[in-house]
C-alpha cells in the first residue's frame, strides 16, 4: 500500500477512536460529601435511577441539534423554552454541557453532545469579548449580542470537567478551551476592585457611577464551588479573590437585609457611589418588579451555594446555606408542598396562591442535605424525582437531583499539567472572531 493510502487508512481507524473516547468518571459516581451531611433515604440505585430517567426525558424536550460546524461536528443546543424552540441561552448551553458530561457512560452520545454544544457556544460569540458566548441566539441587537456571567462559567466549568471526563488529546482540547474561557470571564467579567462577578461582559468595569457596575452583581451568578475548583486547578489568586468576595457579599446581605431567612434578592446595588455596602436593587432595575426579591434568579442561590458546602465543607458556605435551609424548614412547617413561588426577604410569599414549582423546591432540596431534616429533605425528593415542568425549571432540577443522588463532581487539577500563568489584571486581549470560530 502506499505509504500516504497507509496514513489516511490509519487515520480513519484513530479518529473514530478520539471522538468515542472512554470517560474515566462514567455515571453513576455516588460521590461522597462531608461529613455530617445527607441524602434522600432512598436506595442508591433507586437514586441513580431517577436520575437517569429524568436525564432521558430533559433530552428529548430540551436537547436538538443545530447543524454542522465547519469541521463537521455535529452541533447542539439547548432550547429556551417549549413555547419558543428557536431560542437558546447561554445558560442552557452551560447547564446542557455540565449534564452530558456527568452522564458520560451511562449515555454513549454524551461526548457527541458536549462537543456540539461548546462548537455551537463558539459559533455565537459576544459582540464585547468574542472568546464568550452572546446570551441569546438567535441575537437581538436591541437586547444585546453581549455575555451573561453565568453561561459562560458554566461552560468553563463544563470543559474542565470533560478535561477530567475524557482528557484533551481528542478534536477539542477541553482543558486549554476551559483556561483560554476563564481568561476571558476573569478579564471581562469580573470586577477589578469589587472582585465580585459581572452582570455581563457589556458592563464598564472601571465604572462606579452608572446604574450598572462592579458592585451590582446579579446573586445567582455567586457560583463558591466553581470559583475554588478554579483556583485549584489554575494556581490563579484571582478566583480565591472572587471567592472571599461573594462569601463576604452573601454574609453582608444576610446579616444587613434577611437575618430571619438568609435569602437573597435576584440583583443587588451598593448602598451609594462612595458606599459599596450591598442592598436588594430596586424594583426594575433590570428585568423585572421583583429584582429586589428572591425570585427567579436567586432562586439558585441553595443549590449553588449549598454544592460548595457539600463538596468542601467550608463553615462559610454551610453557615450560609444552613440559614436558608432552617427558615424554609419552618416557614413550611416540613412540608414540601408548602414551598412558595418566590419570597420577599423577610420571608413573606410573594405569590402565595400560585402553584408549586420545582424551581424553588428543588435548591431547597440541596440545601436540606446540609441540615438534619431528613423527613423534609424525603419530602421534596419525591416530589421532584419525576415533575417536569419548562426548560428553565427542569433543567435547575436536573442538576439539583445530580447532587442530591451523589453523583455531582467539580473538576480537579491534572497532575500532568502546571497551573496556569495569571492573567495581567485590566487587559483583555480579545481574540479575533477567526480564531473564535476556530474551537
Amino acid at each position: 500500500m502506499p505509504r500516504h493510502h497507509l496514513s489516511t487508512a490509519l487515520l480513519l481507524i484513530f479518529l473514530p477512536v478520539l471522538a468515542l473516547a472512554k470517560p474515566d468518571r462514567p455515571f453513576p459516581q455516588h460521590v461522597h460529601y462531608v461529613t455530617g451531611t445527607i441524602k434522600p433515604s432512598v436506595a442508591q440505585a433507586v437514586l441513580d435511577q431517577d436520575v437517569l430517567a429524568f436525564y432521558r426525558r430533559w433530552k428529548t424536550d430540551y436537547l436538538v441539534s443545530a447543524g454542522t460546524a465547519p469541521d463537521g461536528t455535529t452541533l447542539y443546543r439547548v432550547i429556551h423554552s417549549k413555547a419558543h424552540p428557536e431560542e437558546t441561552v447561554s445558560e442552557g448551553q452551560g447547564y446542557g454541557m455540565i449534564i452530558t458530561t456527568i452522564m458520560a457512560g451511562v449515555d454513549p452520545d454524551a461526548q457527541k453532545i458536549v462537543n456540539g454544544l461548546w462548537k455551537f457556544a463558539c459559533q455565537h460569540p459576544s459582540t464585547v469579548d468574542s472568546r464568550l458566548m452572546a446570551w441569546q441566539v438567535p441575537e437581538n441587537p436591541e437586547t444585546g449580542i453581549d455575555a451573561a456571567f453565568d453561561g459562560d462559567a458554566d461552560m468553563a466549568f463544563a470543559l474542565l470537567m470533560a478535561h477530567n471526563q475524557w482528557g484533551s488529546s481528542g478534536r477539542i482540547n477541553y482543558r486549554q478551551e476551559g483556561l483560554t474561557l476563564l481568561n476571558a470571564i476573569g478579564q471581562s467579567m469580573i470586577g477589578p476592585q469589587s472582585r465580585l462577578p459581572l452582570l455581563g461582559d457589556w458592563i464598564n468595569r472601571e465604572d462606579t457611577e452608572p446604574q450598572y457596575n462592579q458592585y451590582t452583581p446579579r446573586s445567582s451568578d455567586f457560583m463558591p464551588g466553581h470559583f475554588r475548583a478554579w483556583h485549584r486547578i489554575t494556581g490563579d489568586p484571582l478566583w480565591q479573590e472572587v471567592l472571599v468576595s461573594v462569601q463576604n457579599a452573601v454574609s453582608q446581605v444576610q446579616q444587613d437585609h434577611s437575618p430571619a431567612t438568609g435569602l437573597l434578592p435576584d440583583f443587588l446595588e451598593p448602598l451609594s457611589a462612595t458606599d459599596h455596602r450591598l442592598q436588594p436593587a430596586a424594583a426594575n432595575f433590570l428585568e423585572g418588579p421583583d429584582d429586589g426579591h428572591y425570585e427567579y434568579n436567586a432562586g439558585r442561590d441553595p443549590w449553588r451555594i449549598g454544592t460548595d458546602a457539600l463538596q468542601s465543607g467550608d463553615p462559610v458556605s454551610l453557615a450560609q446555606v444552613r440559614k436558608i435551609a432552617d427558615w424554609i424548614y419552618a416557614a413550611t412547617g416540613g412540608y414540601a408542598a408548602n414551598i412558595k413561588d418566590g419570597y420577599m426577604l423577610d420571608g413573606t410569599p410573594l405569590r402565595p396562591d400560585d402553584d408549586f414549582t420545582t424551581f424553588f423546591a428543588a435548591p431547597f432540596g440541596v440545601a436540606m442535605m446540609t441540615t438534619n431534616h431528613q423527613a423534609f429533605l424525603d419530602d421534596i425528593y419525591t416530589r421532584i424525582k419525576d415533575r417536569h415542568e419548562d426548560y428553565f425549571e427542569d433543567s435547575v432540577n436536573l442538576l439539583c437531583l445530580l447532587v442530591m443522588s451523589g453523583n455531582f463532581w467539580s473538576p480537579e487539577p491534572d497532575p500532568t499539567q502546571q497551573p496556569q500563568p495569571a492573567p495581567i489584571p485590566g487587559k483583555a486581549v480579545i481574540a479575533p472572531l477567526t480564531l473564535l470560530l476556530s474551537h
